[in-house]
């Protein structure tokens, strides 16, 4: 008899990556399956079909987050739950998100084919709406499962389509799976997922053993002016809301300076107004992104920022609201070992890192204990169409995830 682990099939993951890459997919390789889109129903249906064939117990609750389980001896205990999400960027690739799904629906045909009883149920999920592309709440799913409820279902996409609408549609398409409440006991989660980061491809190690997801504040930062004539206004008396933005950017990348290059920082979007060559801004618009795996850090820092936005924007003003905050999130010895254990026992070299970027176990870590496993993918790129990670790779986190599953359902 095999073990679970030799159990894992790397063409028939690879085949189902591939299989589910069709669904959305773009001329240019990349795919754009948003949350509750037909694309993703459709890719929904396929799943549940698979699953279908196994087995499986197929449920979804009133957020359609989608578990496929697998029985154990004892179908009382929590589960042992696996898995990511399925929808996509609207020009994302063919692994983020996707391969946890199918890394985890592997392990359980995986504990199938090695002929392995276990005391727990095992349960692969998709979560719904991880990526916030089309609502932008993102981690939908995985929230709902943990609050008990929706967050924001009046919430409209672009087409003025509410969530509470599309996930009807999502669930109406599937009238025969069984429906339950979200949230329910879990024993322990572990999300597959690809770096997303270049540190595993140029370490040469197919495995990362995550230690946490890093915190993060975002704040959306207003800066008024008055506009003017770009000729005629001399600068001794402008309120220039552009340049007073350049400042307090420079100020803050002075604040958030890190020898150590932990601490993360960014200005992705700025819009200005009114965005005429020949009229001095009256007001701009800018975001930031910070995030670092310390809460002293975050919290320490983050203090700063209003204050040191409105000394430098003088003599124009600036309105700062912080619109989300997430708490970092440190993983426990009892799932990092497990899959540290996982890899050591398929001879895989890997070292510990943290995530930079949000995943649904930063939720669900809050109801059971949980961690994460990662596979290199080329170049550290995502969200993107060239987003690539070999069959190799992809079948090496799925053994290791086979192998710390059977250890926590045992």
């Amino acid at each position: 008899m095999k073990s679970v682990n030799a159990s894992v099939d790397e063409k028939r993951l690879w085949d189902d990556l591939m299989a589910l890459a069709s669904f959305g997919a773009r001329e240019d390789g990349g795919v754009c399956r948003h949350a509750l889109s037909r694309e993703d129903i459709a890719s929904r249906e396929w799943l549940i079909g698979k699953a279908r064939e196994r087995g499986y117990r197929i449920a979804a609750d009133s957020a359609a987050n989608l578990f496929l389980t697998r029985f154990g001896c004892d179908n009382d205990l929590p589960p042992v739950l696996a898995g990511s999400h399925m929808d996509s960027q609207p020009a994302g690739g063919k692994f983020d998100g996707a391969y946890g799904v199918l890394a985890a629906f592997e392990a359980l045909r995986a504990l199938d084919d090695a002929g392995l009883e276990t005391a727990r149920p095992v349960t692969a999920v998709a979560w719904t709406n991880e990526e916030g592309g089309r609502f932008h709440i993102p981690c939908t799913g995985s929230r709902a499962f943990v609050s008990g409820k929706v967050p924001e279902p009046d919430q409209t996409d672009e087409e003025g389509v509410t969530l509470a609408d599309a996930l009807k549609r999502t669930l109406d398409a599937a009238p025969d799976v069984e429906r339950i409440a979200p949230g329910f006991p879990v024993h322990a989660y572990v999300e597959p997922h690809i770096e997303q980061g270049p540190v595993l491809e140029a370490e040469g190690l197919p495995i990362g053993v995550v230690t946490g997801i890093q915190g993060v504040r975002w704040f959306n930062v207003t800066v008024t002016g008055e506009p003017g004539h770009a000729g005629t206004v001399p600068h001794a008396i402008r309120r220039d809301a552009f340049q007073a933005t350049l400042r307090a950017v420079s100020a803050l990348s002075t604040l958030m300076e890190d020898p150590d290059d932990v601490v993360r920082f960014t200005v992705g979007h700025v819009s200005v107004v009114p965005n005429s060559p020949n009229t001095i801004p009256s007001s701009v618009r800018f975001s930031i992104d910070f995030r670092h795996p310390e809460r002293g850090v975050l919290d320490a820092r983050a203090a700063r920022i209003a204050d040191l936005i409105a000394r430098e924007v003088r003599p124009c003003t600036a309105e700062v609201a912080m619109t989300t905050s997430m708490q970092p999130v440190v993983f426990p010895d009892q799932i990092t070992g497990a899959i540290a254990k996982a890899a050591d026992t398929e001879g895989l070299k890997h070292r510990a890192l943290a995530s930079g970027a949000f995943h649904d176990a930063a939720h669900i870590a809050s109801v059971c204990p949980s961690g994460m496993i990662f596979i290199p993918c080329r170049g550290g790129l995502s969200h993107h169409p060239d987003e690539w990670a070999t069959p190799e790779h992809c079948a090496a986190g799925a053994r290791v995830l086979a192998g710390a599953l059977a250890q926590l359902a045992a």
